[in-house]
């Protein structure tokens, strides 16, 4: 498939990396020669210097045969207007763009990407994303990562092992048989960085880091058995009332459950606009680092403490005073993941990466094939796809024992109907069932194979 994707920022160059590691035809347009050389050096794209919604650029980028166009720059208005572009001139099938200003967003207004208006075919916006993901966090504290598959049925959760887990030191295939009727699977094991997928042999350590597949009814269970217990959450402290921090609060009021949440804002015209548009909320204008305010936002006893600003630094070092406050969780968005590392450290329960968030949203919307839904793994380290199973994919009608999957990939559940089951060795895989794959990024190639991928059903 031939694919144009404008803007070679940090969403940009991890997109290209991806899509041009499957033998995809890629172009990268940027009007920083800096970034261009880097995607070009760096991957197997192509690359083209110049402003993106200029017709004669996407044009030397190879519009007039391109199958798909993503607009991910750093201006929602370049990004409209070069699906616009691609859609008059070069009649580009696909286009897809990275919208942030919630001015755009409002539901009221979506007649405007309509073909005979804007035609953009998928709005992604990366605020919104993020928001979903801090809910997401939200809903299963003791985790540092968890998101939804199988509309709603079973969640990925990524947990972190102390040495007091009960679960150490014991075989993977003995935990399926001293709890046979738990519906979960341990897809993905991080060791001292490394992340691969774990045999049934393979034991867990102290200090792992967990990727574990469960039935929603389940999760409580199976945060127990990894020493994880559930935790409530009636008291949540969010610093920023940015886009993403307006959005938790909102969300967090809609819920049934009235959660008592507090926003701390340091802009005094962003914390008033925030106010206005919140009922339950209480908004408090100052620094989120000032020990004075977070005590005035009761952080000591708040169950959770979500930082959210756009300076990765400020969210650092505003968790780590919550924590040292007295608050229960703490939760840091952090757009560079070489600072990853260091939450560990510094007694920061989890992390939200924009960039992961929203690299994940659009591959959701590439892949080919019958692919449902698709996350990104920490760093693009791997990926995990909901996927249906076509009549002409090699699963179709074998036993799981029966199919080859490549080293690292996992299957995590397996839905028929309406009805999830556990993958065991005897499991058939029909044609129409819904598959979970958890699966290293080297070997994402070889499971799309797998799945039949096809331009027929893109």
């Amino acid at each position: 498939m031939k694919i144009i994707i404008c803007g070679a920022g940090q969403v940009g160059w991890q997109i290209a990396r991806h899509l041009s590691g499957e033998r995809n035809d890629v172009t990268v347009i940027d009007n920083n020669p800096d970034l261009v050389r880097r995607a070009t050096e760096s991957l197997d794209v192509q690359g083209v210097t110049g402003f993106a919604s200029h017709p004669d650029i996407l044009d030397s980028a190879g519009a007039r045969d391109a199958d798909l166009i993503i607009a991910a720059t750093h201006s929602d208005e370049v990004n409209m207007v070069t699906c616009q572009v691609a859609h008059s001139i070069f009649q580009v099938p696909r286009k897809i763009a990275r919208l942030r200003s919630g001015a755009y967003l409002d539901a009221i207004y979506s007649d405007l990407y309509r073909t005979e208006h804007l035609p953009i075919d998928v709005v992604i916006s990366p605020e919104r994303e993020v928001a979903l993901a801090a809910l997401q966090r939200l809903s299963a504290p003791s985790t540092f990562d968890v998101e939804t598959f199988m509309d709603g049925k079973i969640q990925l959760l990524g947990i972190d092992l102390e040495p007091d887990c009960p679960a150490l030191n014991t075989p993977l295939r003995q935990l399926t048989e001293l709890f046979s009727s738990l519906r979960a699977i341990v897809a993905g094991v991080r060791r001292r960085g490394r992340l691969f997928a774990p045999e049934p042999g393979d034991q867990l350590f102290a200090h792992d880091q967990i990727y574990v597949f469960s039935h929603i009814d389940d999760v409580a269970r199976t945060l127990d058995i990894f020493g994880k217990p559930p935790q409530k959450q009636e008291r949540v402290t969010i610093i920023g009332a940015g886009n993403v921090g307006l959005a938790v609060a909102q969300a967090l009021e809609a819920r049934p459950d009235r959660i008592r949440a507090k926003l701390i804002e340091r802009d005094r015209g962003r914390a008033e606009f925030a106010a206005d548009r919140l009922e339950r909320t209480i908004v408090l204008n100052g620094d989120g680092l000032s020990a004075e305010i977070l005590e005035e936002a009761a952080v000591p006893q708040a169950d959770a403490v979500l930082a959210v600003t756009d300076d990765d630094k400020t969210n650092i070092l505003a968790s780590v005073r919550a924590k040292q406050a007295g608050a229960k969780m703490a939760i840091a968005l952090i757009n560079d993941p070489t600072l990853v590392p260091l939450m560990g450290a510094l007694d920061i329960d989890a992390y939200i990466n924009p960039r992961s968030t929203t690299v994940s949203t659009i591959l959701r919307h590439i892949r080919h094939g019958r692919v449902r839904d698709i996350y990104s793994i920490g760093d693009a380290e791997a990926e995990v796809m909901e996927a249906q199973v076509l009549s002409t994919s090699p699963m179709a009608g074998r036993a799981i024992r029966d199919i080859d999957f490549p080293e690292g990939a996992l299957l995590g559940a397996v839905r028929k109907g309406d009805r999830v089951v556990k993958p065991l060795a005897d499991t058939r895989i029909d044609e129409g069932d819904i598959v979970l794959i958890f699966a290293l990024s080297k070997d994402v190639p070889e499971v799309e194979r797998l799945l039949q991928v096809s331009i027929d059903f893109f």
